[in-house]
């Protein structure tokens, strides 16, 4: 299938990397089919990728792994939450969170409190949200990522 994006132009996706959200996503729970794309000049290991919507090609949003800036991120979720995903393994989950990347990349930010989990053999996934204080909605990421990249 071939969609037009407003991040990568006119791109070509398999039908086998299509991710279905079957409640949608937080604010948008009209758009349930998704794939995951990237940078093809960066590479994967650029850390931010983009959860592009399949439904809506204008809707991209930046998305990256949780452990690259909180290597302790695990939080508890009731699984009831997960069932949308299908049945999630240590070797079948994928957690992603929402980058926030304004003018003045120094304040860039993760929402820890929201992640995405993706069961990737199903390619299913749901939203959630994490209980208490531990996982804020807006963490700080530039200087961890200044300091992961100044270290490579």
């Amino acid at each position: 299938m071939k969609i037009h994006t407003r991040i990568f132009g006119e791109i070509e996706i398999a039908e086998e990397k299509i991710i279905t959200f079957e409640n949608g996503i937080i604010g948008f729970p009209d758009l349930k089919r998704f794939t995951l794309l990237h940078d093809e000049a960066r590479g994967t290991d650029a850390g931010i990728r983009f959860l592009q919507s399949i439904e809506e090609p204008g809707f991209a949003m930046p998305v990256m792994d949780p452990l690259i800036v909180k290597p302790d991120y695990n939080p508890e979720v009731n699984d009831e939450l997960l069932a949308a995903a299908g049945e999630i393994t240590p070797e079948n989950l994928v957690v992603l969170v929402t980058v926030t990347i304004p003018k003045d990349l120094t304040k860039m930010t993760v929402n820890l409190q929201g992640p995405f989990v993706i069961n990737a053999e199903e390619r299913k996934a749901c939203q959630v949200i994490v209980e208490g204080q531990d996982y804020p909605v807006k963490f700080p990421v530039y200087e961890i990522l200044r300091t992961r990249k100044a270290g490579e």
